[in-house]
């Protein structure tokens, strides 16, 4: 087997971050992630790159009128209301902020763009450990979104948790949707129990992903059923955004290359992942760095025969070497 390159994107819009931010404040930042997107899309049809693209179902909607045709129904009852994407939609509902929540011209591109995969992120960003949720409205959800894609002509296989909730009670569910790919979070200790997500963890987090030791990579051999015919895959690491700390961004660039190459020669699977909405600051920049990553993988290529594959492809090449 050669060294893999997957990669993985959380594409939410709004519906990622709105219990965090005020909608007013990000209306560029969003517009930015709207133009970023092709601009993605050409840098990896240039580099050819397949990439999985965990899409928030809500996205699929035109406009409010259809979101609220929409709405499962059975909806998530958490504890904590403030989570509620159909409670804070209803309280934002204007044509004003369509173009933050919803996207099928995108969706549609990225369907069209050759060796991109289309998966879910749920439909409503659905926080699968958070109090007061429970499986049947999780079904519900997926329900939702699998409804939505095959109207579209998508059968959906992967499957990326909102918040790297990662909740393997729910994998039966998934299953029944046809959907076989989990993207899991990587084995480091500060990054399971994510809906708690304490100061440490965040601090740790943030730390490795300029210092550490090369190790985010992984065999085949790691990547086994859970329930019958569903794979978690674990992400490697996550492509922070431009700062304006340039040393920074040099650590970070460094870190992963250097992964990469690791992943190259030892035959492994590195895993990078990110938010298109992470680009919304900076996006001439982010697409640079992202084109150097690119630029990096072309030369392991050449090199190593290291190859670039989404989701569902890496779950076949998994299974089919086992056999």
């Amino acid at each position: 087997m050669q060294g893999t390159l997957v990669i993985s994107l959380d594409f939410e819009l709004l519906w990622g971050v709105f219990d965090k931010v005020d909608w007013r404040e990000k209306k560029e930042y969003f517009q930015n992630t709207r133009k970023v997107i092709p601009e993605m899309l050409k840098l990896f049809e240039k580099y050819e790159i397949s990439c999985t693209w965990a899409t928030v179902g809500m996205l699929f909607n035109e406009n409010w009128e259809e979101w609220n045709e929409n709405i499962p129904e059975l909806i998530p009852d958490y504890n904590n209301i403030e989570l509620s994407a159909y409670r804070y939609g209803k309280s934002i509902a204007s044509k004003e902020t369509e173009a933050l929540c919803f996207a099928p011209e995108l969706i549609k591109l990225i369907a069209e763009t050759p060796n991109q995969e289309l998966g879910t992120h749920t439909y409503s960003h659905y926080y699968c450990l958070e109090r007061g949720q429970n499986q049947a409205a999780f079904k519900k959800d997926l329900e939702k979104v699998v409804e939505l894609a095959r109207k579209q002509g998508v059968d959906m296989r992967s499957l990326v948790f909102p918040r790297n909730q990662y909740n393997e009670d729910y994998l039966k569910v998934c299953a029944e949707f046809g959907i076989t790919n989990i993207r899991s979070n990587p084995k480091d200790w500060y990054w399971q129990d994510t809906q708690k997500d304490s100061l440490a963890q965040k601090i740790f987090r943030t730390g490795d992903a300029y210092l550490g030791f090369c190790n985010k990579s992984y065999k085949n051999e790691e990547i086994f059923q859970i329930q019958p015919g569903v794979v978690p895959q674990m992400a490697s690491r996550l492509l922070r955004p431009y700062s304006d700390i340039k040393a920074l961004n040099n650590m970070k660039l460094k870190r992963i290359i250097s992964e990469m190459e690791k992943a190259a020669r030892k035959n492994e699977i590195y895993h990078l992942w990110w938010h298109p909405h992470n680009f919304g600051n900076n996006p001439s920049r982010n697409l640079n760095e992202l084109e150097e990553i690119l630029r990096c993988y072309k030369k392991l290529k050449n090199l190593y025969g290291m190859k670039s594959i989404h989701m569902n492809e890496l779950k076949l090449q998994s299974l089919k070497i086992k056999l």
